[in-house]
C-alpha cells in the first residue's frame, strides 16, 4: 500500500471498537455475475472496451454498478470510510468555511448548499446540525445529489431524525447564490488508461480471453483528446509508463457549476497537479485503485460491481475546466491546511473542555482529527474553491475565506 492513498482504508489506528484485528476474508465478496455478463455481451458485440466504458458500467451500471447496490458501500461496515463518516467535527468544521461565505456574498435571505455524492448524509447533517439556531442556519437550503434514489431516502430519514428535514428541498437548474459541493465524488469519475510504447501513445482496453476472464489490452487511442490531454498539460510519459486520464471531468465540472449565479464551487478529493500526478518515479504505474472491505488493491477485474475504482485527480484538468465553465480560482490548498485555516483545532479543544465529553468520545474525535489531518493520509487531500461573480475576484481583495489562510509546517504534524 502506498503512504499516499486518497481513502482510508484501514481503520486499524483507530480506538479499539473500530479496529480489524487481521486481514477481512474476502472470498465470499463474489461479483455482479448479471453486470459481467452484460461486459462480456458488450466486448463480444463491439470489440476490446475503454476502461473508462468499463469502469461507468462496474460503478453506476443501474442494475449491478457499485454505486446502485442496496446497501450503502462507504461507511465502518463497508469498503471504505470517506471524512464525513470519520466523524462530525469534518462537516461541522467545514460547514465555518461554508458560512464565510454566505458572508462574503452579503448574507443573503436564501443561501444554497448543493452536495453532489451526498450519500446517507453524513456530510449534510454534520453541516446543518453545526449551524441549527443560527441566522446562517435559517438561511441554507441543502440540496443534495445522489445517483441512487434509496441514498436520498436514507439521507432525508437522516436529516428527519435530526429535525434538520426542513433545510432540505429539490435540485433544481434555477440558478442559485451559494456554494457547490463536492467530497470525493471527482476521484471516482470513469477514467481512460494510457501506456508509452516507444514514441507513440496507446490506450489500455478489456477484453475477453479464453476462459472468459477479463484481461487488458492494447489498443489504438480511441480519441485523440487522450494525447491532446498531455499534451496541453506539457506531460511526456515515459516508455512504458502506464496513466490514468479522466476526460470526463470536463463535462462534469461545467455541469456541476452551470446553476451557480454567485458563490463557490468547492472540491474536495485526492489528486495532484499533472506534473506531479505523471511523475514516472512515483507513479510509473499509474493511480488506479480498488477499495472492498477496507483492503486496497490495483486488480480492477475483481469483484466487479462489488468494489470500488477510483484514480487520483488531475488538478491541472479540474482548473483548466473550471475557468472553460466561467469560474474563478480562489485557491487551492490541501485538506489539513483548510481544516487548520477554519479552526478543527478548537472545536477539539472546545470538546474535550466540555464536561459532558467521556473519554471514549474525546478518543474516537482525536483519532479521527488526526486521520483528517495526516499528510501521509486524508491531510494531503485538495481542498479547490473556484468562484463565480465572487466579491474582489476581478482586483483579487476577496472576502477572507479560513481555507486558505493557515500553512502546515514543514515536517508533518506529530501526536
Amino acid at each position: 500500500m502506498t503512504p499516499d492513498l486518497r481513502r482510508t482504508a484501514s481503520i486499524d489506528s483507530m480506538t479499539p471498537d473500530l479496529r480489524r484485528t487481521g486481514p477481512t476474508d474476502l472470498s465470499d465478496v463474489g461479483e455482479d455475475a448479471g453486470l459481467l455478463a452484460r461486459i462480456r455481451a458488450e466486448i463480444g458485440m463491439l470489440g476490446p472496451m475503454t476502461f473508462a466504458r468499463f469502469m461507468d458500467l462496474a460503478l453506476y451500471d443501474p442494475e449491478g454498478g457499485y454505486y446502485r447496490a442496496a446497501e450503502a458501500r462507504p461507511g465502518r461496515n463497508g469498503d471504505f470510510l470517506t471524512a464525513p463518516e470519520l466523524h462530525p467535527i469534518f462537516g461541522a468544521t467545514l460547514a465555518t468555511g461554508i458560512e464565510q461565505v454566505w458572508d462574503g456574498l452579503g448574507r443573503p435571505d436564501r443561501f444554497v448548499v448543493r452536495e453532489h455524492g451526498a450519500g446517507e448524509g453524513a456530510l449534510a447533517a454534520a453541516v446543518l446540525g453545526s449551524v441549527a439556531g443560527t441566522p446562517f442556519g435559517s438561511a441554507i437550503c441543502y440540496q443534495a445529489l445522489e445517483i441512487d434514489s434509496r441514498r436520498l431516502a436514507a439521507l432525508r430519514a437522516r436529516l428527519e431524525a435530526g429535525g434538520h428535514d426542513e433545510r432540505l428541498e429539490a435540485a433544481s437548474e434555477v440558478p442559485f447564490d451559494g456554494v457547490v459541493l463536492a467530497n470525493e465524488v471527482l476521484d471516482a469519475l470513469p477514467v481512460h488508461r494510457v501506456r508509452r510504447r516507444g514514441n507513440r501513445l496507446v490506450e489500455l482496453a478489456v477484453e475477453v480471453d479464453g476462459s472468459g476472464a477479463l484481461v487488458e489490452v492494447e489498443i489504438e487511442p480511441t480519441t485523440p483528446a487522450l494525447d491532446g490531454r498531455l499534451t496541453a498539460e506539457g506531460i511526456a510519459l515515459i516508455d512504458g509508463q502506464t496513466a490514468e486520464i479522466c476526460l470526463a471531468i470536463d463535462d462534469w465540472v461545467a455541469r456541476a457549476a452551470a446553476p451557480l449565479r454567485r458563490g463557490i464551487v468547492l472540491l474536495i478529493d485526492y489528486g495532484a497537479p499533472a506534473a506531479e500526478l505523471y511523475d514516472p518515479v512515483r507513479r510509473g504505474g499509474g493511480t488506479l485503485r480498488a477499495y472492498v472491505r477496507h483492503q486496497v488493491h490495483d486488480d480492477p477485474y475483481r469483484h466487479v460491481g462489488r468494489q470500488d475504482l477510483t484514480a487520483h485527480v488531475d488538478v491541472t484538468a479540474v482548473e483548466r475546466a473550471a475557468g472553460t465553465a466561467g469560474l474563478t480560482r480562489i485557491g487551492i490548498t490541501t485538506q489539513a491546511e483548510a481544516l487548520m485555516g477554519l479552526g478543527i483545532e478548537r472545536r477539539l479543544r472546545a470538546i474535550q473542555a466540555d464536561p459532558a465529553t467521556t473519554i471514549e468520545q474525546y478518543t474516537l474525535v482525536r483519532s479521527a482529527l488526526m486521520r483528517l489531518l495526516d499528510p501521509a493520509a486524508m491531510g494531503k487531500f485538495r481542498v479547490m474553491a473556484f468562484g463565480r461573480d465572487w466579491p474582489g475576484a476581478a482586483d483579487a481583495v476577496s472576502p477572507t475565506l479560513g481555507f486558505f489562510t493557515f500553512r502546515l509546517p514543514a515536517r508533518p504534524i506529530s501526536g
